[in-house]
């Protein structure tokens, strides 16, 4: 089977919920070392595996959206890129990472199974059909500034491209200058695009453009959210975890403890098995 046609299996499976369970998109922020990476993913599919739950990698290798110039961006385009990619291989997963231009499209997609589109720029058409281009899976984040109903629009400039495998995720709306809230009619409301639906965990419980330059978080609510996201009727959840958030080089203020996840999708698995 080609490498189109395996992706395309693949998309549909998530999408057609062949699984009982949702599926977790999860791992850190952003590629911080060699041995991040591996380590986190062999830990998460330990668990995901038990649990019966799809699990997909994520690790961004370049942070492009910082408060500050100091801000920590990466070790390397090229070199996270093929840290991502070996995890894929050798671990039998797929892997997600973002990108920011159209050129970075075809690069990453060299090693990753989906490209994410990132919130802010989810209105840039010439970034959302190069990834289309590419015939991965692309999962486009909402605009904290958009509503559910516009994304269509975002989900069209990708299948206009001939590529169908689309999805969207909910990751908290603009309130005020230092907050994000969570409207769960987005859920239901951007399944009517017909596209996966998940809810970004995490970064809905970012508190942005703090004083400091230093973005703020609630993880004390990510089971909150969590829990919530499954009772809807999300698709996947997005959550990113760290062995130690409070040393973490970007977003630690809403990461999850990797010691925490397993405990938390216990709770999840049992209320999606009510619900379904």
């Amino acid at each position: 089977m080609g490498e189109e046609n395996m992706t395309t299996t693949f998309y549909n499976d998530l999408k057609n919920n062949k699984s009982e369970n949702f599926f977790l998109i999860a791992g850190p922020c952003v590629v911080e070392d060699e041995a991040m990476p591996m380590q986190i993913a062999a830990h998460i599919r330990k668990i995901t595996e038990r649990l019966g739950i799809p699990f997909i990698f994520k690790a961004s290798y370049q942070k492009a959206n910082r408060s500050r110039l100091d801000s920590f961006t990466g070790i390397g385009l090229e070199k996270a890129l093929k840290l991502i990619g070996q995890v894929g291989v050798e671990l039998g997963i797929p892997v997600l990472t973002d990108i920011h231009t159209e050129e970075q499209a075809a690069i990453a997609a060299g090693y990753a199974d989906i490209l994410q589109i990132p919130a802010f720029l989810c209105r840039q058409t010439e970034l959302l059909v190069a990834a289309g281009k590419t015939g991965k899976i692309v999962n486009i984040k909402k605009g904290q500034f958009s509503s559910a109903e516009s994304m269509r629009y975002a989900v069209q400039k990708v299948q206009q491209t001939g590529n169908s495998n689309v999805m969207l995720t909910e990751r908290g709306t603009t309130f005020g200058y230092h907050d994000l809230i969570v409207d769960f009619r987005n859920i239901p409301e951007m399944q009517l695009h017909q596209v996966p639906v998940i809810v970004d965990v995490t970064h809905s419980l970012q508190q942005p453009n703090q004083p400091s330059g230093v973005t703020g978080g609630r993880p004390d609510l990510i089971e909150t959210i969590a829990r919530a996201s499954v009772a809807v009727g999300a698709d996947g959840l997005f959550i990113e975890t760290h062995p130690n958030p409070l040393q973490a080089r970007s977003d630690g203020a809403n990461m999850l403890p990797l010691d925490q996840l397993e405990s938390l999708l216990e709770k999840l698995v049992r209320i999606r098995r009510v619900i379904y």
